[in-house]
């Protein structure tokens, strides 16, 4: 599955774009402490956060994750946007939680 794939059948809004869609979705992860997602989270991972600051991008390239869905709208700093396009990483936003995103993404067949 592609994010381009869970952006429309979730029905997400990219902030970056068309940037990284073809990029293969493996899994998922959760969670909004970075250190935690440094060592837990997988390659291929779309992370799930509440978090918006520029480091998410850093931990995302780091990590070779797929992409990131900020849940409940939260306001994506500027920076953060401009630095997941030159990094080639896909920012998703819904307003849905991430304990419902989670559960339409298991529906979908992914999970860890």
């Amino acid at each position: 599955m592609t994010v381009k794939q869970i952006c429309e059948k979730l029905g997400l809004r990219s902030l970056t774009g068309e940037c990284g869609m073809d990029r293969e979705v493996k899994g998922a992860y959760i969670c909004d402490l970075l250190s935690w997602v440094m060592a837990h989270a997988s390659e291929g991972d779309v992370w799930i956060t509440i978090q918006t600051h520029a480091n998410i991008i850093a931990v995302a390239t780091l990590l070779e994750l797929s992409s990131i869905i900020i849940a409940e709208d939260a306001e994506v700093e500027e920076d953060t946007i401009k630095k997941a396009v030159a990094e080639g990483i896909p920012v998703l936003v819904s307003d849905k939680n991430a304990f419902m995103i989670a559960k339409e993404l298991i529906a979908m067949g992914l999970g860890n």
